[in-house]
């Protein structure tokens, strides 16, 4: 299990948000930092603060993204034509495990990071194991033979507490996903306020 993964309770806190809107978040019962000190850290937070606090809610929503990586993003978005917050929600909302996340093939964000590197998707019949890779408008993404039949899976498609975006055609019969277009982040349907444009600014000190 990666560190991410083993203190993802923390991040809430630490956030004071719940991030990935869990019903069994610690943020539903306390609204404070981890830790001993948790009830103090509290007080006018600087431009430098919001700004690496929008990048760490980000990066932690989807899942265990290095800085390295996520430095390649935020690059990749400044060099795109129009808004570069707009182009890096876009980046993140097409990587594979979203996608696998959004479809509620799994769960959660972090399981959808493993059922990828586990061989159990393809994207237009082909298996991709790369959790990052970047998915297309009119891409079809399934889940592959036995994988139809996990206990995860059939458990995630029944899930209430998140409904399929409408920027997708999603068959939970057939278990395929297609993206009609790249979502921009007023449709992105986060459970909190993201702020993509801090972290431009963040990056771009």
């Amino acid at each position: 299990m990666t560190k991410r993964a083993e203190s993802k309770y923390k991040l809430d806190r630490r956030m004071g948000q719940n991030i990935w809107g869990r019903p069994k978040s610690p943020v539903n019962r306390r609204e404070y930092g981890p830790g001993q000190h948790g009830q103090r850290r509290k007080g006018k937070m600087s431009d430098f603060g919001t700004q690496l606090r929008a990048k760490q809610k980000l990066k932690g929503y989807y899942g265990n993204i290095s800085e390295r990586q996520f430095r390649k993003y935020y690059a990749e978005a400044i060099r795109m034509k129009g808004d570069s917050g707009d182009n890096l929600i876009g980046l993140l909302e097409r990587r594979l495990d979203a996608v696998v996340y959004r479809a509620k093939f799994v769960a959660t964000v972090f399981a959808a990071r493993q059922f990828v590197n586990h061989g159990h998707v393809a994207v237009n019949g082909r298996k991709v194991n790369i959790a990052s890779y970047q998915v297309k408008a009119g891409d079809l993404v399934e889940v592959r033979g036995k994988a139809k039949e996990m206990l995860v899976v059939l458990e995630a498609v029944k899930l209430a507490e998140r409904d399929v975006p409408d920027f997708y055609e999603v068959d939970h019969d057939k278990l395929t996903a297609k993206m009609t277009r790249v979502p921009g982040p007023s449709e992105v349907p986060y459970p909190v306020a993201m702020e993509p444009n801090l972290v431009i600014e963040f990056y771009s000190r």
